[in-house]
């Protein structure tokens, strides 16, 4: 084969163009930068793709193709060229649980006759592929086939869903894939288990396309979309949600000449690094935004929501219906006296349809400039539909208030056209210096990377279920770290201090809600869940309370310098330690079994001694609120064990 050119770019970037005339390989490959994993590209009668970890074949040969009416890109192919690159380099992230990420990987480009071509990468996390095709004008996509022919019969953690319009599920696991209905599919990411080894099928870069489920079809695992919208109405609960009525019989209407998301799957035998596993937001596009993004700042923020604005200490009307500019100051002073950058204003504050109409009740811009003389930025609670029917009047009015940012709620769909409104939505705040916090919402697949002011989103089923049902408990927190935490970002809203065990939890709703687990398991969650902008839940009441836990919730920031994971079981427990500055906190979490976890402080620096400030569960497992809290001198020397109740949890906060 003849070479034709070598390119070294900036980032240490080699390109290797093979000759368009040699002979079609039936097989080429690309392996990760450690030799670990290998993406293996069949050409023969029809594309497909195999993947091996450690000299083991985790995915056995998979069809992918897309089909368009008149032809279908992968049947048949003929190879053009083949181009390989390999990278070296850094991603700078300008929040989130690390400074930097490494950004290595080797590619293989291969264009194939037909005007189309796949992409696959590998890296040490896992590999990648997607298609891109240089056609004229707009294309239709009837159909994508992404197959992930899973060796074996693995256990299988489901996300399921039975629509086309909920991220908020709970995990249901199963024995074996041959466990699972026909025809049922889950949210991705979607793990597999063959104990130590996971695999994670995912996604990334969705853009102006819907985004992908994985289902079970004829008995095998399939990727499946939404049908593009034809028709919608405006329903659902409060007659607010865009609702699908009639879909059409392909899944995208889109330009001809474009790339497609990344189909990724994640392997390891080692669950701690699923904890910090980043490829979904690596493989994402880079900000559009520009360099000065010194306007969006992550924190914590203080909520009336979920507490239903009860806050029986004041010396104000409370409570959800007494809503109003004084209780709204009440909480800015609340936070700017423990440092909480935020206060986060939910649904009542105006018209749900139009937000120029504003509750007699509540001075929005006397709230947002009380909150300025604080230093506390308020953020405001409104509907994607009402959003979206005029995005630059809406942002405008909403930025010449002074608010910072927008928790845009009801998205409920994830096809090609609701997609595009996250892009919309998150251009037009930017062009206003306005922060988006997503809910009701599908998965993020990297968006937030390419538009930064994107500081959370929720597609987790959170502390509000604590309300309706049992879902929101330890075994269902100890998997998010594993599964959902690998899409990205995750608004969970933690901070409920009436904490209960398994046996004596209710739902609550209206009123006070509690809590599953033990008051320490909830503050672990600061820790080990990635949450830029980060909801405390409860009310001020109760953390008045608690001077020494509101000490630690003002000091744990919600973006880092860096993340280890000390210890790490899927689905049993974490214990993760991260760094901001010169000041570490340590969270430790489990499931409903009690155990015991070694905390070894070799992660610090050597030759210093630091305070650490250690709150663990009580000895009472009947009283989940119980705590302890005690301080100790500690080295890069020091060991001790954190002893979690059942539900329970730990966490550690350490500085000079």
């Amino acid at each position: 084969m003849k070479k034709i050119v070598i390119l070294y770019l900036l980032t240490l970037t080699m390109v290797n163009t093979l000759s368009a005339f040699t002979p079609k390989p039936k097989s080429l490959t690309v392996t990760s930068p450690d030799g670990r994993l290998t993406l293996h590209l069949h050409t023969g009668d029809t594309l497909a793709y195999s993947v091996t970890f450690k000299n083991q074949e985790i995915v056995l040969t998979s069809p992918i193709a897309l089909a368009l009416p008149d032809r279908v890109l992968g049947a048949k192919p003929q190879v053009v060229k083949t181009t390989t690159r390999k990278n070296k380099g850094t991603i700078a992230l300008p929040y989130g649980s690390t400074k930097t990420l490494d950004d290595q990987y080797n590619e293989l480009e291969v264009t194939f006759e037909g005007n189309y071509a796949l992409t696959l990468r590998a890296y040490n996390e896992g590999v990648a592929y997607r298609f891109s095709t240089t056609l004229p004008s707009t294309i239709q996509i009837v159909n994508e086939r992404a197959s992930f022919n899973l060796t074996g019969d693995p256990a299988a953690i489901f996300p399921e869903s039975d629509v086309w319009t909920s991220w908020e599920v709970p995990y249901i696991p199963y024995a074996t894939v041959s466990a699972i209905a026909e025809n049922k599919k889950a949210l991705t990411p979607v793990l597999f288990s063959y104990d130590p080894i996971r695999v994670v099928i995912a996604e990334a870069d969705v853009a102006d396309y819907p985004g992908m489920y994985v289902g079970k079809h004829n008995g095998k695992l399939q990727g499946t979309w939404a049908g593009f919208p034809v028709r919608t109405e405006m329903g659902s609960w409060g007659n607010f949600v865009s609702v699908v009525k009639e879909r059409a019989p392909y899944i995208a209407d889109t330009r001809g000449t474009r790339t497609f998301p990344w189909r990724i799957i994640i392997a390891t035998d080692d669950d701690r690094t699923l904890v910090t596993n980043k490829l979904v937001y690596k493989l994402a596009r880079p900000s559009v935004l520009g360099s000065d993004l010194s306007w969006i700042k992550p924190g914590k923020a203080a909520w009336e929501w979920w507490h239903d604005a009860m806050v029986k200490d004041a010396d104000i009307p409370t409570g959800m219906d007494n809503r109003n500019t004084a209780l709204y100051k009440h909480y800015i002073d609340f936070a700017a006296a423990n440092h909480l950058e935020y206060l986060m204003i939910d649904a009542g504050w105006s018209n749900i349809f139009d937000l120029s109409k504003v509750n007699p009740k509540v001075d929005v811009q006397e709230v947002i400039r009380y909150g300025k003389s604080k230093n506390v930025g308020v953020f405001l609670w409104c509907v994607a539909t009402t959003l979206m029917n005029d995005p630059d009047k809406n942002m405008d009015l909403i930025s010449k208030w002074g608010a910072v940012g927008l928790k845009v709620d009801f998205i409920d769909r994830d096809d090609q056209l609701a997609i595009r409104w996250f892009e919309d939505i998150a251009g037009a705040a930017a062009k206003k210096n306005l922060m988006i916090n997503f809910h009701g919402c599908s998965k993020p697949t990297g968006l937030e990377r390419t538009y930064p002011n994107i500081v959370n989103y929720e597609a987790v089923r959170g502390a509000e279920c604590s309300k309706w049902d049992l879902t929101a408990n330890p075994e269902h927190h100890v998997l998010i770290p594993f599964i959902r935490m690998l899409a990205g970002p995750l608004d969970y809203t933690p901070g409920g201090m009436r904490n209960k065990t398994q046996a004596a939890f209710k739902p609550i709703d209206p009123g006070l809600p509690s809590t599953q687990g033990t008051r320490c398991h909830e503050l672990a969650m600061y820790v080990l869940f990635d949450q830029p902008f980060a909801m405390l839940c409860d009310s001020p009441e109760e953390y008045r309370k608690y001077p020494d836990i509101m000490k630690y919730l003002s000091a744990v920031p919600t973006s880092f310098d860096e993340t280890r994971v000390l210890n790490a079981k899927l689905g049993q427990y974490a214990t993760v330690a991260k760094r901001k500055d010169n000041r570490w906190f340590v969270g430790a979490m489990t499931d409903w079994d009690g155990r015991t976890l070694p905390l070894d402080f070799s992660f610090l620096p050597s030759g210093k001694t630091f305070k650490a400030e250690v709150y663990t569960d009580g000895t009472d497992n009947q009283d989940a609120a119980q705590y302890t809290y005690k301080t100790l001198d500690v080295t890069n020397r020091s060991k001790t064990d954190l002893v979690l109740a059942p539900g329970g949890g730990a966490v550690v906060y350490i500085h000079e």
